[in-house]
């Protein structure tokens, strides 16, 4: 049997890509960058390069689980649908538990649905040596993204460049973690060339995880534990059901990751982005000499520059005098905000909503 299995992460809901991600389509089902596949495709082909198609599960929100079985083809079975959101914590270790069922000696991979990686290739290396580092160690692994600008959207882990691992290149000891940091601090991280970006992907043998939540999170681990005996059977979703209602919404970072002193970091340079904004898709999106990013649709601008437009295939748009804007047309939502101001777009949303409800949402 092959040990090594993979869990993608494909509940969130998207809602900086709103109007395109939807409550009933959100962002890890849309082919956002007009590739022909979409991020959640692109993200199973990925890892079935590093491990079984077999032995990898997703984990996605009830709502979205024929989604996810229609669009990767998958066995229903490898689909763990989660009757509530309940951040990463209670979604790894449900699907966790579900592995434990099936091989007690796996290991794992995790990771989002939703993640751009341009350098496939080279990432699928760097997975296999994880995987070969976490096999035969009681460590909890991450991949840490080398920076190349001091970005603030992301979270920073520290790495101890005084204890690498032998026999691998760029695997350290982790010494902090740190949240998303103001400007000036991002710049010290950078200059420093101590800190790796947080990819939210991670490496672990089920024995290390596990140990892990029985340490950390209790509470998480004991509702887990008690119907270990009940998945991949008929009774596993009244039970998931029951559960999640007393499970603590709380993140694998703050649960486990920035508590345990286990924790390992594989850097990596390997063209990855969280997707996580308009404006990260504009960074990856090819320009026209305007530095303009034509994602989707017919689009004939004039006296603009730095804009990113994505229209519907059978419209036709104008754009005249526009710099640096987010220009998103879903037909019954027309979009058009500043690109330093798409913080606030969850906010415009929310305003959308009141007024007339969830048909827009």
């Amino acid at each position: 049997m092959d040990n090594r299995y993979a869990i993608i992460m494909a509940g969130g809901v998207g809602s900086r890509f709103w109007p395109l991600s939807r409550s009933e389509k959100p962002k890890q089902f849309l082919d956002i960058l007009g590739r022909g596949e979409t991020l959640i495709q692109q993200t199973f082909r990925r890892f079935k390069k590093t491990c079984p198609a077999d032995n990898i599960f997703i984990v996605t929100s009830s709502d979205h689980k024929e989604l996810v079985i229609e669009q990767l083809g998958i066995d229903p079975s490898r689909v763990l649908a989660e009757p509530f959101r309940r951040n990463t914590a209670p979604c790894l270790a449900y699907g966790t538990f579900r592995i434990l069922k099936e091989n007690p000696e796996a290991v794992i991979a995790v990771t989002p649905a939703d993640h751009l990686i341009v350098m496939e290739d080279k990432f699928s290396g760097i997975i296999q040596n994880c995987y070969e580092f976490a096999e035969k160690n009681d460590a909890l692994l991450t991949l840490g993204i080398k920076p190349d600008r001091p970005e603030t959207g992301y979270g920073y882990i520290q790495a101890d460049q005084k204890r690498p691992v032998n026999g691998f290149v760029n695997l350290l000891k982790v010494k902090t973690f740190t949240e998303k940091p103001d400007l000036e601090l991002a710049k010290v991280f950078l200059e420093s060339g101590d800190f790796y970006w947080n990819s939210g992907i991670f490496i672990w043998n089920i024995k290390s995880i596990i140990s892990a939540f029985e340490k950390y999170l209790p509470d998480t681990y004991s509702v887990f534990e008690e119907g270990k005996n009940i998945f991949g059977t008929d009774s596993e979703k009244s039970f998931i059901k029951r559960i999640y209602a007393e499970c603590r919404s709380i993140s694998i970072d703050y649960g486990i990751m920035e508590k345990a002193d286990n924790v390992y970091v594989m850097g990596s340079d390997v063209g990855w982005s969280d997707l996580g904004t308009w404006s990260s898709l504009y960074q990856h999106s090819t320009l026209d000499k305007k530095h303009n990013a034509h994602v989707r649709g017919n689009v004939f601008s004039y006296d603009t520059k730095g804009n990113i437009y994505n229209m519907p295939p059978d419209k036709v748009a104008v754009v005249q005098g526009l710099e640096d804007y987010i220009v998103v047309d879903s037909d019954d939502v027309l979009l058009i905000v500043k690109k330093e101001e798409e913080q606030n777009i969850k906010l415009y949303l929310e305003d959308v909503r009141k007024s007339t409800g969830d048909k827009h949402i």
